[in-house]
């Protein structure tokens, strides 16, 4: 019988596990020198510059949104306040104020107390009638009759429009008014009204809610 022999006939001696302690774990890992790397105990300069980057972004946003939260939007025009009040002319021989209207240029004298005010008023709407644009204030039914009562004692005389104490229109009085509602013209461009209507609308509701 053939026998093979591998290599040297020497013998190889057997392996043995040498026992490994703490300490030459530790004493194998390099050392990182000053300066580089994370520090004994804290945490690395790159990490921490992405750390304090990421949490400025995130102070940056939330303040942005706080600010955005508080600003207060800007009213519209249409909330503007616009006053209406109306005077009755005065009649011959009477002491008054003179006031003239801003593009016809006419000349009215009128008693100085206004007869029908702000708290009076109960809708504006603008409307269209025979001679064109005009507005329509519908009064509250105590100025309903206060109305009635004047226009039924001044026929033939003219009621003045002022928006915030500026005259814009003027009408004459040719019957009793009795269902509390009166229309008027007024010296501004007929694509005005709508945004007019809707002020003396939004101011009317203003000073209600105020009164209750």
């Amino acid at each position: 019988m053939m026998t093979h022999h591998i290599g040297s006939a020497q013998h190889t001696p057997a392996l043995r596990a040498t026992p490994l302690h703490r300490g030459d774990l530790y004493a194998r890992i390099p050392k990182v020198p000053s300066g580089e790397g994370c520090p004994k105990g804290g945490v690395c300069r790159g990490f921490r510059a992405r750390r304090d980057a990421a949490l400025h972004l995130v102070a940056l946003f939330f303040g942005l949104l706080l600010l955005s939260g508080c600003q207060t939007p800007e009213p519209s025009p249409l909330d503007q306040t616009l006053i209406a009040r109306f005077f009755m002319e005065a009649r011959p021989g009477t002491p008054g104020v003179t006031v003239q209207l801003p593009v016809s240029k006419v000349a009215l004298n009128i008693n100085p107390k206004p007869v029908l005010v702000e708290y009076d008023i109960a809708n504006v709407e603008f409307a269209k009638v025979d001679l064109g644009w005009c507005l329509y204030f519908q009064f509250s039914p105590a100025a309903a009759r206060d109305l009635y009562r004047l226009s039924a004692a001044n026929l033939g005389g003219r009621l003045l429009l002022s928006l915030n104490d500026t005259p814009i229109g003027v009408r004459r009085i040719d019957q009793a008014i009795a269902d509390g509602g009166l229309f008027i013209f007024i010296e501004v461009p007929n694509e005005d009204l709508p945004p007019l209507a809707e002020r003396l609308k939004r101011t009317s509701a203003a000073i209600a809610k105020k009164g209750r």
